[in-house]
């Protein structure tokens, strides 16, 4: 077992994840729960995929599957701002969805091999001991893209203008709605970018993290995981990325355990027959089904920081 190795790849499975969150914090801020980021990460894996199969360019690939992502989270929208449906009824039906589209427009594309997002080194960066060849030694973009990403999205949140609004409209619809703020523009442009975040995260794994590889499994659950975080980082960029980054390391680590590799030189003191190895695989998702009960429960999220609003239609003159 090389820390060196399951720290590199931490990053690039953390990577997918750290969109997929952040996008999900989005959402969530504005006072919109969308639990159908697995149905839009599945999509814009397929839409990124086929089209960079067809057109030759990975990074036309990489646009539209933003696109899908976010178009796809309309309809989220649609439901639930305009109709003031079931939130959580109407992200289920968006992961349907989702996952039906994608089996659908994606038949045949298993075993392709369509253009790449291509990995590179950063120079003189990737000369620094221990640290160079974890986090700037061959990686895509994408993932180089995730270290400025959290920061910023932290900053626009907490210390801009935008972001007071955006904020506003997840705690006191009503008082933004009174201060002018367009409460219904700005959660349906809010569902916009969590699925255009979704759709990306979704084309990270097909044409750079797992890259060439489709099929209906490409997500493998990750949608559900990065929900999962946004409630474990209690709505915080920052605590979702380091999340995201451990939660890739400890995947990693998990399936090292299961071969007698070595660490540090010697022969794995913690080999665990890969027999008995998905058992191990099993708790990153039981830590997730554990953070949705209790995201699900109105008072447990009010003790961990959710936004006032969060699940609840916003009815313009309807009293509190």
């Amino acid at each position: 077992m090389n820390l060196i190795i399951i720290l590199h790849a931490g990053l690039a499975t953390g990577t997918i994840l750290l969109y997929a969150a952040i996008g999900e914090i989005y959402a969530e801020r504005s006072g919109i729960l969308n639990l159908g980021v697995e149905g839009m990460m599945l999509l814009g894996a397929m839409a990124g995929f086929s089209t960079s199969l067809a057109t030759g360019n990975a990074w036309i690939g990489v646009l539209v599957a933003i696109i899908a992502g976010g178009v796809l989270s309309l309809a989220h929208g649609l439901v639930t701002i305009h109709f003031q449906a079931d939130q959580v009824v109407s992200g289920l039906s968006l992961t349907f969805l989702g996952t039906g589209l994608a089996l659908v427009l994606g038949e045949g594309l298993t075993g392709q091999n369509p253009p790449l997002i291509p990995a590179f080194d950063i120079p003189m960066l990737s000369s620094i001991p221990f640290i160079g060849p974890i986090f700037f030694t061959n990686h895509s973009v994408l993932v180089y893209l995730g270290y400025l990403f959290a920061p910023v999205a932290w900053y626009y949140i907490a210390k801009t203008r935008p972001g007071l609004h955006l904020r506003a409209v997840g705690e006191k619809p009503e008082a933004a709605d009174t201060m002018g703020v367009n409460v219904y523009g700005l959660r349906y442009l809010y569902v916009f970018v969590g699925g255009c975040l979704a759709g990306l995260a979704g084309v990270t794994i097909s044409l750079s993290v797992s890259p060439g590889w489709y099929s209906a499994q490409t997500t493998s659950g990750q949608g559900w995981i990065a929900i999962a975080l946004v409630i474990f980082a209690q709505w915080n960029p920052l605590r979702a990325a380091l999340g995201a980054y451990l939660f890739g390391a400890l995947r990693r680590g998990i399936l090292d355990l299961q071969g007698p590799a070595t660490l540090f030189g010697f022969t794995n003191p913690l080999y665990i027959n890969s027999n008995w190895g998905f058992f191990l695989q099993m708790t990153p998702y039981i830590l997730t089904i554990v953070a949705l009960m209790l995201g699900s429960r109105a008072v447990a999220r009010k003790r961990l920081g959710s936004p006032s609003a969060l699940g609840l239609p916003y009815i313009r003159g309807e009293r509190s």
